[in-house]
């Protein structure tokens, strides 16, 4: 696996999206309330402080107060370190009993309907998640299953501004951008029918 997705500003931390699956896979399930940059950091933080290695079934099998402990230490992993770190157990959990440990495996699939239907067993995992990761594996990895474009949905198109668009500092701009005029847009419907 060799990508060309940056998001996180350190190029060690980009190197480790772009070539481990289980770092880019926890990266996209921490991608919720907090910055993208550190949700797609913290897979690298998280390998620093167990030792230098992200291992699946190391993770599956640590001991659930410990793993909450590495990801609650300054700086935290998340914003919600307890139940982030359970939940990248769990998903770990799966990695290893489904995919014999091997998160790379989540996509080597016949088609798009079959990765989306992998993506969306995983936790944290919703339709919009796994569709955006799918993309985000078109467009950043080129993993490109048949019907990829209609499983990823809306965010197959060029410039959605989405993470899966993001190639460097200018592409993060414009998506923390889009982001910003989707919440005010929300927040401003939300206004207008209470």
């Amino acid at each position: 696996m060799q990508g060309d997705l940056s998001i996180t500003g350190k190029p060690e931390a980009d190197e480790l999206l772009n070539t481990v699956p289980l770092a880019l896979l926890i990266g996209m399930l921490l991608d919720q309330q907090v910055p993208m940059e550190r949700a797609f950091l913290s897979p690298h933080d998280l390998k620093e402080r167990m030792g230098g290695r992200l291992d699946a079934a190391v993770i599956a099998e640590a001991d659930s107060e410990e793993l909450a402990a590495l990801f609650s230490r300054t700086p935290a992993l998340h914003r919600f370190p307890k139940a982030m770190a359970a939940r990248t157990q769990e998903l770990c959990r799966i990695v290893v009993e489904r995919f014999d440990g091997r998160a790379g495996d989540v996509w080597k699939v016949a088609d798009g309907n079959e990765l989306l239907a992998n993506l969306k067993s995983l936790p944290g995992f919703g339709d919009q998640k796994a569709r955006i990761f799918v993309a985000l594996l078109a467009k950043r990895l080129g993993v490109r299953p048949a019907d990829w474009e209609k499983a990823a949905g809306p965010y197959a198109e060029a410039g959605f501004h989405s993470v899966a668009d993001i190639d460097g500092p200018e592409a993060l701009r414009k998506v923390r951008e889009h982001k910003k005029a989707m919440k005010a847009a929300t927040k401003a419907a939300a206004t207008a029918s209470a």
